[in-house]
Parts: C-alpha cells; sequence; structure tokens
C-alpha cells in the first residue's frame, strides 16, 4: 500500500483488502471441521442457540456472512456446527478474532478480542460436542445492509470502465480517476469502499484531486532522524511496470479502508470530513489473480452531514522513506517522527508496512520530557491493514514529539518475503517496503461554530 509523500496534509484513510482468506479455513485441511450433529451432550453445556450465537453475531458475522470476506458463513448453526474445532482452535490462539495491538499500551475504540469468558463459552461448547440447543433461544440475527455497511450512499463514485483482471500473472498496481461531479463542497460523516470482485482485489486506495488546494494549517512536522539512504531515482513506472498516479502536488489519500474486519470510516457525532466541489477520485489498486479472468469495477461511497460538524478532521502521516533493508537481515529498523506544532487531537494511528513488516511500537515524548509508549503492535501482518481508534482521543500539546520503530525480517526464515537476496528501498509494490502510520487527527484551533454544509470553506 502506499501513502502519497506530497500532500499529506489533505489525506484521509482507506484499505481495501478483500482477496485474503480467513484462517478459520486452514483448519479444515487438518481435520477440524467436525460432524454436523452431536453425539450427546451435558445438560449444563453451553449451547450454540443461547451461548455461542450471541458471541458470533458481535465478533463475527460482520466478515463471516454470505458475500463478505470470510470463507465461510457462521451466522446459523447448520453453516457454524462443522467449523466448531477450528472455532475453539483459532479463538484460543488469537488468530480470530484478528487483533494485533499489544494490549498493555492502550485502549482501543475497535478492539476485536474477545474476553475471557466468551472464549471459555466456545471451549465448554466444543467440548459439549457442539450442540445446537433449543432454537427458540437464539436472539434475532444481526441485521446487515446489503452491499453498503454505511446504508444507502448519498454519492457513489464508481469506475467508469472495469479492468479487466488477467487470469494468470502478476499485475502493477493500477489508477483509475473518476471526477465526483460535486458542484457544492460537501461534509462527510461516512464513506465505504467497495470492491466490484473481491477475489481479484487485494486492496483500494482513494486519492482526491480538488481543483484548487487551501494551504491547510500545518499540525506537525517530520523529525527524522538524520541520513538514510534516498528510495532509488530511477522512473517507479520502468521500475515496476506500474501506471502512474496524477501529480502528487494536488492530490491527498482520501480513504485507505476495508480490510478484511476493519469497518468503513463513520466519524463521530460533531466531527467530518471535507469534500471540495469539483473533486477528483483516483483509485489505486491493488489486483490479484485467481486462475480465471474477470472484470472489476470497485467505487466509494459517501453519506454526507446536513450542517457543517464543529470538528474538521484530517488525516496525515509519519513516514521515513529514506531507508534500505539489507539482503539477509532478520531484524533492520527504521524510525520515523513528528514534532507537533500545534494542539492537535489523535482519533486513530494506522501502522503500514509490507511483507517484510515484523513489529511496530509508537511512542509519545510530552513537552515536560516523559515518554510514554502509546500503541504497540508485536506481531505485524500485512493481511490485517487496522486503523487503532483510541477509546479515549488522545490530546496532544504542541512541543510533543512522536516517534514509531518498525521492524524488518528481510531474511529467508521469513516466509512471505519476496526475495531475501536483495536489498530493500521504500515503493509502492508489495515487493518493495514502507515505513509509514497514517494519523486521524484535528486541530483543537480549528473548533468551528456549526453552519449549513452549502457554505464555501
Amino acid at each position: 500500500m502506499t501513502r502519497a509523500i506530497a500532500g499529506l496534509s489533505a489525506v484521509f484513510g482507506i484499505v481495501l483488502v478483500g482477496s485474503l482468506a480467513v484462517p478459520l479455513a486452514q483448519s479444515q485441511a487438518t481435520g477440524t471441521a467436525t460432524a454436523s450433529r452431536p453425539a450427546q451432550t451435558t445438560s449444563n453445556a453451553p449451547t450454540f442457540s443461547k451461548d455461542v450465537a450471541p458471541v458470533l453475531y458481535e465478533h463475527c458475522t460482520t466478515c463471516h456472512r454470505p458475500g463478505e470476506v470470510a470463507p465461510m458463513s457462521l451466522l446459523t448453526y447448520e453453516e457454524a456446527r462443522p467449523w466448531a474445532r477450528a472455532i475453539r482452535e483459532n479463538v484460543t490462539n488469537g488468530t480470530m478474532p484478528p487483533w494485533h495491538a499489544d494490549p498493555a499500551h492502550g485502549k482501543w475504540k475497535n478492539d476485536r478480542r474477545l474476553s475471557d469468558a466468551e472464549k471459555d463459552v466456545i471451549s465448554r461448547w466444543v467440548a459439549a460436542g457442539a450442540p445446537e440447543g433449543d432454537p427458540k433461544d437464539l436472539p434475532a440475527k444481526p441485521v446487515y445492509t446489503a452491499g453498503w455497511t454505511i446504508a444507502q450512499p448519498d454519492l457513489i463514485v464508481k469506475m467508469e470502465t472495469p479492468f479487466e483482471v488477467p487470469a494468470t500473472g502478476t499485475i502493477p498496481y493500477q489508477y483509475f480517476e473518476v471526477p465526483t461531479n460535486l458542484t457544492e463542497d460537501k461534509w462527510v460523516e461516512a464513506l465505504e469502499v467497495r470492491a466490484g470482485d473481491r477475489s481479484v482485489v487485494h486492496h483500494v486506495l482513494v486519492y482526491v484531486r480538488f481543483p484548487e488546494m487551501t494551504a491547510p494549517t500545518v499540525a506537525f512536522r517530520p523529525a527524522n532522524p538524520p541520513g538514510g539512504p534516498a528510495p532509488p531515482r530511477e522512473d517507479l513506472s520502468q521500475l515496476t511496470g506500474s501506471s502512474r498516479p496524477p501529480s502528487p502536488a494536488r492530490r491527498g489519500l482520501l480513504m485507505t479502508q476495508v480490510a478484511p474486519g476493519t469497518p468503513p470510516l463513520v466519524f463521530a457525532p460533531g466531527t467530518g470530513m471535507l469534500l471540495r466541489a469539483g473533486s477528483v477520485v483516483t483509485f489505486q489498486i491493488h489486483y490479484t489473480t485467481n486462475g480465471k479472468a474477470t472484470p472489476d469495477a470497485s467505487m466509494i461511497g459517501f453519506k454526507f452531514m446536513k450542517e457543517r460538524p464543529a470538528i474538521e478532521v484530517h488525516t496525515g502521516a509519519m513516514l521515513n522513506p529514506r531507508f534500505m533493508i539489507p539482503a539477509g537481515v532478520e531484524n533492520h529498523s527504521v524510525e520515523a517522527g513528528v514534532s507537533f506544532v500545534e494542539d492537535v487531537t489523535i482519533y486513530g494511528l494506522t501502522p503500514h508496512t509490507h511483507l517484510r513488516g515484523k513489529s511496530w511500537q509508537h511512542t509519545m515524548t510530552w513537552p515536560d520530557g516523559k515518554t510514554e509508549t502509546i500503541l504497540a503492535v508485536p506481531k505485524y501482518d500485512f493481511d490485517w491493514q487496522t486503523e487503532y481508534v483510541f477509546a479515549t482521543p488522545l490530546r496532544v500539546p504542541k512541543g510533543s514529539v512522536m516517534k514509531s520503530v518498525a521492524i524488518y525480517d528481510n531474511s529467508k526464515n521469513n516466509k512471505s518475503n519476496p526475495d531475501a537476496t536483495k536489498d530493500v528501498f521504500w515503493g509502492d509494490q508489495t515487493w518493495e517496503e514502507m515505513q509509514y502510520t497514517g494519523i486521524t487527527y484535528s486541530v483543537d484551533k480549528e473548533r468551528a461554530t456549526t453552519t449549513a454544509v452549502g457554505q464555501k470553506q
């Protein structure tokens, strides 16, 4: 996944990853799928209808339902029963639901982990033979909006011409520019990316380009360590075969959303993001072949607010593109940092590397000199692009310095490593690397009196 180096002050993040198999399916191959009905049960054992279904409905069926990214549905007893042992295995070892932040640092609004009590219910249910129980005890199934999680969008921007994904081969990142045709500024309260065909879409980035770019408030500045090699100077279109995006001087990342299990971006009450009249959207899409030629026409949907919010949300980034990861090295660290020149409120952080990324640590040094870890991801997983949303937004006074350290494994021991014999530099493609953290934030001094949406800003 790539984030623009230029124009980052106008960014707003979303990643779409759609062709990844959920690890539950891996257990079926090892003999963990079970029969359709248990032979016998104990009277006090948990049942699917009364005890297990509420856990699955709350934590799992957003993805594990027809038409979504997971490879099997868990909405009904008949669907879940064959996977009982696999569910227990993946829940017990923490693979499911996917969550990679260290619980010792920070509390997160979108923490997907099950409680110990919920894990125990599933474990005892499987040990008892996975009984169904009385169907009358089954709670109402959760109601999901067909197609769009945010309900019907006010504006849908879709690729004008489907891209023909071949059956085999490696496809360079593709870029598709589509006008929004907005005639007035709009405030966005929610937005969502949908793949045209999830089976061939690995992820989507959406950029926005405005006819006129008003210089935003500079809230923080790079504070990277000195030195480090610059990225290669070769034209990346020649180096990787990629088509190139529009000039970065007039675009910013709008969204990077819909990794498996990651909900669409919905702003908290009183907050929103500005989408200007005449905006043009650019989709950057990473396609993966699956043995069958298929067309894709991905899209983004917007829900608009009726009034200007009191708080305008921005997305920016802390990144360091000046690095070289030596061939064969198992633990190579790259640091990035920013210093805050305004009082800000941070809502979420999205650490991002590619296939060699191993772990992350984010620290904040406050104006009084004290340093604390605000986010740690000890086992980073490229397949799950997560924005870690603070349960209580983090207030950051000017004078603070935030740093991140990413650890990379460029050795042959890394099974995901594309080539352990090559030095690695910053680049768009997954066989290259990044050191990037998306920051969703607001500037405290920008809080405004609510006004009508159509008013020019």
